[in-house]
């Protein structure tokens, strides 16, 4: 976290980082029973002046529902300081939807899983469906991971899916590759995420 937010600030400093913009940083559910977390999270937000709605914290389905119960009040207190949360690999956890329904997040990240082949078995599309379509019916965005070619980025698009990240549009890169980007980006505002 202190990482992504010292380079947040750096990117902001050479005003690099269009609005929406979102960095995403993965948490586990060790951080759950930390009671100094969401202090943690608020001294390194005002050591680098960083607004909370530039950062989206992402954590897996199955690290989310060991502590379902304490992480209802983190994800709450997250949202108060405007903090955007994903589940990530959403579809392979199991998740009880009486839970999902009460958790404060974001955005649910389709698991690499039900994109890999989609353009290519009918129940991989099903699946992607009915996690846009619950979604979409409970406030949230769609992010699939794993996309790697342009058939399937068409048909998660044909599915609604809001939001798409890969090796089709990037392979990781470090700081400095990064930036690289972000100044080659068109000065229109689109959703940018970062990872």
């Amino acid at each position: 976290m202190t990482d992504a937010c010292r380079q947040l600030e750096a990117w902001q400093s050479q005003d690099l980082v269009p609005l929406p913009f979102r960095l995403g940083v993965n948490f586990s559910a060790r951080h759950f029973v930390n009671p100094t977390f969401i202090e943690q999270i608020e001294d390194i937000l005002e050591r680098y002046r960083i607004d909370g709605q530039l950062l989206k914290l992402e954590i897996t389905e199955r690290e989310l529902m060991k502590n379902a119960i304490s992480a209802i009040d983190l994800l709450e207190q997250l949202k108060r300081r405007r903090i955007q949360v994903a589940i990530d690999d959403f579809g392979t956890g199991y998740s009880s939807l009486s839970y999902l329904q009460r958790f404060p997040v974001d955005a649910l990240k389709i698991d690499r899983s039900f994109v890999a082949e989609l353009e290519l078995h009918d129940q991989n599309a099903a699946i992607v469906r009915a996690i846009v379509a619950l979604a979409d019916s409970l406030g949230m965005s769609t992010i699939a991971e794993g996309v790697e070619n342009q058939a399937q980025c068409d048909a998660l698009n044909a599915l609604g899916c809001h939001l798409a990240q890969g090796f089709f549009f990037s392979r990781p890169v470090d700081a400095d590759t990064a930036m690289q980007l972000l100044r080659a980006q068109p000065t229109e505002t689109s959703p940018v995420e970062t990872q």
